[in-house]
């Protein structure tokens, strides 16, 4: 797998002294602009939940990779995109940090629809429905790599395990998408380990937006058909 090293040229001082480059700005300003100008609507069916997970998931993996291989590379960001070897790299982190991110905030959702007084059963056959239509939906992306499936094995095996009651609200539930950032990135060893801790802090703060979306449109008793308290 290629990663940032040799002729790219890289900053050996801790990620969060890097300063952003304007190209990557550009890159997925579009993206951050539509979550943040979009009316959050209610939340108040599966369907609805489902969509939050899966464009969620997306926006956290997306910001946070894009975010740190622009942070290591520098203003020669672009170049990276013009080695076939290396965006082959980023494409299968790019697939793997979603993944993490689905599983995550799959736990954190499910511990939510526990607390409106669904039942574990209820909740485990809910969340698992979800889950397996969003990775049913995905199939297995081309340029996802050959441990993608059994990746997504492995969320499906979280989600018919998870003990909802367990699922705190807070980063309790936030467990698999810091690492993930961490292993999957394309980037040499000797600066992820300058760079982990500020990597992991860096999805952490990603997902409190996330959380905050999550409570303000979740109607969790609406999605699981529970009566309202008297």
């Amino acid at each position: 797998m290629a990663s940032i090293t040799g002729n790219i040229a890289v900053h050996k001082t801790p990620a969060s002294t890097q300063i952003a480059a304007p190209w990557y700005e550009r890159l997925l300003a579009p993206l951050h602009a539509f979550f943040r100008r979009r009316r959050l609507q209610p939340i108040r069916d599966v369907d609805a939940l489902r969509k939050f997970l899966q464009t969620r998931a997306s926006y956290v993996a997306q910001m946070t990779l894009y975010g740190y291989l622009r942070t290591r590379s520098g203003v020669r960001f672009p170049e990276l995109f013009n080695n076939d070897q290396f965006v082959a790299s980023i494409n299968i982190a790019k697939w793997h940090v979603w993944l993490a991110c689905l599983s995550d905030l799959a736990a954190y959702a499910g511990g939510m629809l526990r607390r409106s007084g669904a039942s574990h059963i209820a909740v485990r056959e809910t969340m698992q429905r979800m889950v397996n239509d969003i990775l049913a939906e995905t199939g297995s992306p081309p340029d996802a790599g050959p441990e993608f499936l059994a990746h997504a094995e492995r969320v499906r095996a979280r989600v018919a395990l998870c003990d909802w009651a367990a699922q705190a609200d807070g980063d309790g539930p936030f467990v698999e998408s810091p690492g993930a950032l961490v292993y999957w990135a394309p980037i040499v060893e000797e600066l992820k380990v300058l760079d982990e801790e500020i990597v992991r802090n860096s999805v952490r703060f990603r997902w409190n937006e996330i959380r905050q979306q999550l409570r303000r449109a979740l109607d969790a008793r609406a999605v699981m058909g529970v009566a309202p308290s008297p």
